[in-house]
């Protein structure tokens, strides 16, 4: 009787821990299902796509050829023989051709710079870049959000995106924001915003428009250092569509993978080397001081420095980790080695803001010539559109049929503070046809020049 009962609680305790055992199988593999199957699935609802963007391409009529720039500018008072010599060199040197564009009221003399200029300036750019758009995704403008505006040197008020919010009677709880005094990397920089809004605002879409209002920014005196954005900045602009809707990825371009924001105006040697300032006769323009370049590259390497930690795989990081460890404590004299991002990204859109610094950091970045081909050519055809350039370099890679399903493309914009950010997009579809539309459908194949 006792060996009888025995047995029975050893065979209950046996079928006891057997139960135990196999509800701790079944909630391992529930939690192993949940993150292999569940979680992604809910992820992938807060994923951010760009569906597409149009590119501004200005009408014939406001193409600035060399002589007709030096021409205008030389019955314009304010310019001296030393100030027309200045932007003579600048022009021949600046990788532009003579087919780029500057807005209606410089081609004045003297150059129309008031107010009211800038307003028709400002509908002549973002109006026609934001009706493509619409049309090319079939959005209603009250299906619209998210609004994000950036110009760097024009603030009106309203503020432009008011005048953008007005012209297409936009809904009344749209969520709209201005972006002034950024610079370059301002559209780079919307992108960021937008995305870290959409995280919060599901089922949204959401509509960046950049550009750059020349009219406001001539400068007519005769220091040098400020007559430098008269010669390199051009016209153009660009309307880019994000959305974060579960079906946004059927009909997207572009999955926005990564973007990531570093600055250096912590230092007052950076935060000075190019800032918009009265001259000595209280003529306003923007200075470019000459160690310009050397804060262009510091804040380049540190925005690159953290893009490289989170995208290279680990052979790139190991050899790049023992260089920097030899050279620190074997060879100083040693280089520290370049890690190739061209092992995680097909494509670059590089800063437009001139050849030589093209050329800098395609060599800082192990680039090849037809990695800086976009931006180049870009610098070429347009001139340097600040922050809508990023843009025209991406409808470049397009109309050349370069960028396939499953791409990458890094877009690296830098600007005044100084700051640079950084926006990662992956291709989630073919991209076919961009050729024969778009600001290249003319001239695409014209390109690449050689100069």
């Amino acid at each position: 009787m006792f060996s009888t009962k025995l047995a029975l609680q050893l065979l209950l305790q046996k079928c006891s821990s057997s139960l135990i055992h196999v509800f701790l199988f079944w909630i391992t593999c529930l939690i192993l299902v949940f993150f292999v199957i569940v979680k992604p699935y809910f992820l992938k609802s807060s994923s951010v796509y760009l569906v597409d963007f149009s590119c501004l391409k200005p009408p014939s009529f406001c193409r600035v050829p060399f002589s007709t720039f030096l021409e205008n500018a030389s019955k314009f008072r304010s310019f001296d023989s030393e100030s027309m010599a200045f932007m003579s060199k600048i022009l021949s040197s600046s990788g532009q051709s003579e087919e780029t564009f500057l807005p209606p009221a410089l081609h004045y003399i003297p150059p129309k710079t008031h107010h009211q200029e800038s307003i028709k300036e400002v509908h002549m750019a973002l109006f026609a870049v934001m009706d493509d758009l619409l049309t090319k995704t079939s959005l209603s403008p009250t299906d619209i959000d998210v609004l994000i505006v950036n110009c760097c040197g024009f603030c009106p008020s309203p503020s432009l995106s008011s005048i953008v919010v007005n012209k297409y009677a936009m809904r009344s709880d749209v969520e709209s924001f201005n972006l002034s005094g950024m610079g370059c990397s301002a559209s780079a920089l919307a992108i960021d915003l937008a995305k870290n809004i959409l995280k919060t605002h599901e089922n949204s879409n959401a509509v960046i428009l950049s550009t750059e209002i020349l009219s406001e920014g001539w400068y007519s005196g005769h220091e040098k250092p400020k007559l430098l954005l008269n010669c390199l900045f051009r016209m153009g602009s660009a309307a880019i569509l994000l959305s974060n809707k579960k079906e946004a990825k059927k009909f997207s371009k572009y999955e926005v993978v990564k973007t990531l924001r570093t600055q250096r105006a912590f230092e007052d040697k950076a935060y000075l080397s190019a800032i918009r300032e009265e001259d000595s006769n209280g003529k306003l323009g923007v200075t470019l001081r000459r160690d310009l370049l050397q804060v262009a590259g510091e804040t380049l390497r540190s925005n690159v420095a953290v893009m490289g930690s989170s995208l290279l795989p680990l052979k790139e990081k190991f050899r790049y980790g023992v260089s920097v460890l030899r050279r620190r404590f074997l060879d100083k004299s040693g280089e520290i080695y370049v890690p190739d991002f061209k092992t995680v990204i097909e494509h670059f859109c590089l800063p437009t803001s001139g050849g030589p610094v093209i050329r800098e950091i395609g060599k800082g970045l192990k680039l090849e010539k037809r990695d800086m081909e976009a931006a180049l050519m870009t610098l070429h055809r347009f001139g340097n559109q600040s922050s809508s350039s990023l843009w025209y370099e991406l409808a470049y890679l397009e109309a050349k049929d370069r960028v396939k399903k499953g791409d990458k493309v890094w877009q690296l914009g830098m600007g005044s503070g100084p700051k640079c950010n950084s926006v990662l997009l992956k291709c989630v579809r073919p991209i076919v046809g961009e050729s024969s539309k778009g600001p290249w459908a003319d001239c695409i194949h014209r390109y690449p020049v050689l100069h």
